[in-house]
This record gives structure tokens, sequence and C-alpha cells, in this order.
């Protein structure tokens, strides 16, 4: 098992890609903390890796990213549960958006910079700050998406904080190595998320249109790249931006091509 004796945080791991990197971790034998700002669901992911076999391998905690003082709770609660913080998962997210000069910088602004942006710095100072005092080094992952790599509809707001994701974990990588921390960020891209579930199939098979297997990605394939990278198998990857995307990023459409 990879990650046999390895404690790691997962945010957003109610649900979505959060919920299946839990699952896939345990299996690899870590113990995970839940952390989501649904509680109640939090604790299903714990009673349903409970169920799997994997009694006590998982706790839940509340946290709004968007709090700092709240994201050191959450950290200070893996050490007190399990011992110590080896790896963290930034991955707690909203989404959605507005065409840029109809937003409401109240609705369409602030609130994904904090969850989106601000959460994950929290999320790297925080568990930056155990990893290096431990001693031990540490794994930061951070969720990240296509987004944060190129313009698209409705996504002004979003864009911009997953490209600070980006930012924020090159520049953790360059100051943190001297503790043995790597930091890596992923890019998903169409993944069948409750975010994107919840949208009509004509638009979920645009979705997936878009990528090169013509399908949605399922968050188990993300949480399979998830649990590489926070082994010491993906020890060489550092700083680096890892692309979860199916092809999103290769190329705009396919095309029916005239004979020539």
């Amino acid at each position: 098992m990879r990650l046999d004796g390895k404690v790691a945080i997962i945010t957003g791991g109610a649900s979505g890609i959060g919920r299946a990197t839990v699952h896939k971790f345990v299996r690899e034998g870590a113990k995970v903390l839940v952390a989501d700002i649904d509680l109640a669901r939090a604790e299903q992911v714990v009673a349903e890796v409970e169920d799997a076999g994997f009694a006590g391998a998982a706790a839940a905690v509340a946290v709004d990213v968007s709090v700092f003082a709240d994201v050191e709770a959450m950290v200070a609660r893996a050490v007190e549960i399990f011992g110590a913080v080896h790896v963290i998962f930034n991955n707690a997210g909203i989404a959605g958006g507005a065409p840029l000069l109809e937003h409401d910088p109240a609705v369409d602004y602030e609130p994904m910079i904090r969850v989106d942006q601000h959460g994950v710095y929290y999320g790297i100072l925080a568990a930056g700050r155990q990893m290096a005092k431990q001693g031990a080094g540490g794994v930061i992952i951070s969720t990240s998406s296509v987004y944060g790599e190129q313009a698209a509809e409705l996504s002004f707001t979003y864009s911009a904080a997953k490209a600070a994701v980006i930012s924020f974990t090159r520049s953790a990588a360059y100051e943190l190595a001297e503790h043995g921390i790597r930091a890596v960020a992923i890019t998903p891209g169409r993944v069948a998320t409750p975010i994107i579930n919840q949208f009509s199939q004509e638009l979920r098979d645009t979705f997936a249109s878009e990528q090169l297997r013509g399908r949605l990605t399922e968050p188990e394939e993300i949480a399979d790249v998830v649990a590489f990278l926070a082994s010491d198998e993906s020890r060489v990857i550092n700083g680096t931006v890892v692309s979860v995307e199916d092809g999103y990023s290769v190329f705009k459409q396919r095309l029916d091509l005239p004979v020539f």
C-alpha cells in the first residue's frame, strides 16, 4: 500500500473528487481527515469508509476553508487524532460565473476568491507550518483547473483563482523544498462531480465531447492520480502542474474535414 503510515487531510472531502480520494487513500493505507463545510456529509463519508472495512482510518471535521482560523484548527485536529500531517489535498472549491459586465462583486467575485484562492493559500500555509515543524517532509496537492491556464466562458473569477493556485504551488515548492516538502497542482477538465451532474444531459454531452475519450472523467480517475502524487513514487514531481484533463487542452473541437 503506497500510502501506508501517511496521514492526509482532504478538504472538500464530502463529495466529488474529494470523496473519491478519501476512499482511494484509505485503501492505500492512509489515515484521512475528511474536512468539509458540510459536517454531516463528511461524517457520512467516514461511515462509508468504516462500512468498507477500514474502521479508524478516517475522521470528519467541519471547516470553512475561507477562514484561516478554521484551517489552522483543521490541521491541529488531524494532529490530535492521528499524530501528524504528511499530506494535504487542498481540493475544496466552488464554481459559477456570470458575464463580466454583469458582475456583482459581492456575489460573482469575492466568495469564489475567498474559497478557491484564499482557501488554498490557507491550506498551504497551515499544513506547511505543521510539516516543517515535524521535520519529516510532506506533500501539498492543490486542485487548480484547466481554466487556470486559459480563458473560458463565464469564468473571469474562477480562472483567476485557479491561476493563483498554480502560482501558489510553484512558489510553495520553491520555498518549502528545504523542509523536504513537495507542492503539486492538478488541473482537472470535465469531471462528473455533483457540480457538473446537475446540468442537462445536452450540456453534459457537450462537456464530454471536449475531451479526447468523449466522456466525462470520473472522480475516481482523478483520485488515482492524487494518490500517486501523494506517494513516495512521485518524489521527483515538485512545483509541477499535472494535467488530469483527458486532452481537454489539446484541441478545441473535432471537425468534419472536407475531402482533399
